[in-house]
């Protein structure tokens, strides 16, 4: 359907160093500007971030530092983007939460005070989430066929445990691997597979306050295990010492651990975080 517009929509998405606001840089920026009359212009853009690319996001970005070495800073596109971007409204896909604020902080940095206050923001994964429920009640509608008030009552542990049962058995039954058709929608009807499949991300502590991250060598390349597995350790997700290994710097900064033990940071962080403490004192 044509967009309805009363002035340009900039539709854009960022690759960057990383997901820090503060720290991480954009290494390419992507928009397609719409106007009223319905004309698009299309812009794709390297932006050298003046740091590296570590080799994680190179790997699943497809951008490497030799890609955006002779590429412009954002601070030498800014004055252009500022004039593209200027009386638009914006649209992305978790834009909001993310790419809006990263572009921002890039125009900040570069000297320009681009007044996001003064443009819509519109969210199509907002949107996904708000129109497309995602929610138990949802789910036990389009895998079991019926509403859940033809057969439970609300809000209670001992229906809803039932409804969950159900559901799950229906997305083993559709998602079939003897059945389904579309290859990247077969769900085999394994624990370690479903285990595997339902991870949201890589988070140590439910928190994600550490995280793993695969090793490399100095060359960047992904150190592998015998079984040819990647060898993966943890590593804090926020602070001064973000990315680096638990271990090491628990080992060189001894006072870190007394101050997340007694700073308000979950019990599960701090059991976890101790858990790592004593492998170190039994290496």
């Amino acid at each position: 359907m044509k967009l309805n517009l009363t002035k340009p929509l900039v539709v854009f998405d960022l690759e960057t160093t990383g997901l820090d606001l503060v720290n991480d840089r954009i290494i390419q920026i992507s928009y397609i500007k719409v106007y009223p009359d319905g004309k698009e212009e299309r812009e794709n853009i390297f932006v050298n971030p003046e740091k590296e690319i570590p080799s994680f996001v190179a790997e699943l970005t497809g951008i490497s530092n030799d890609d955006v070495k002779d590429a412009p800073t954002f601070k030498e596109l800014s004055g252009k983007l500022n004039a593209t971007f200027s009386g638009c409204d914006f649209a992305g896909f978790n834009s909001n939460h993310f790419d809006v604020p990263m572009l921002a902080e890039a125009f900040l940095r570069a000297g320009v005070d681009f007044d996001f206050s003064k443009c819509r923001l519109i969210d199509a994964q907002t949107i996904f989430h708000k129109m497309e429920r995602r929610n138990l009640a949802a789910a036990y509608k389009f895998y079991c066929g019926r509403k859940m008030e033809e057969d439970f009552e609300a809000h209670r542990a001992d229906q809803d445990t039932e409804a969950t049962y159900r559901v799950l058995q229906g997305e083993l039954d559709m998602y079939n691997p003897e059945t389904q058709e579309e290859e990247e929608r077969r769900l085999p009807n394994d624990m370690n597979t479903l285990n595997e499949f339902s991870k949201l991300n890589d988070n140590v502590d439910f928190s994600g306050r550490i995280v793993w991250q695969n090793v490399v060598d100095a060359e960047g390349n992904e150190v592998k295990d015998a079984d040819g597995n990647p060898q993966r350790i943890e590593v804090f997700n926020f602070g001064k010492y973000k990315g680096q290994p638990v271990a090491y710097v628990l080992q060189r900064d001894p006072g870190y651990y007394n101050w997340i033990m007694t700073s308000d940071f979950t019990l599960n962080t701090k059991q976890i975080l101790t858990r790592i403490k004593l492998q170190g004192f039994n290496r």
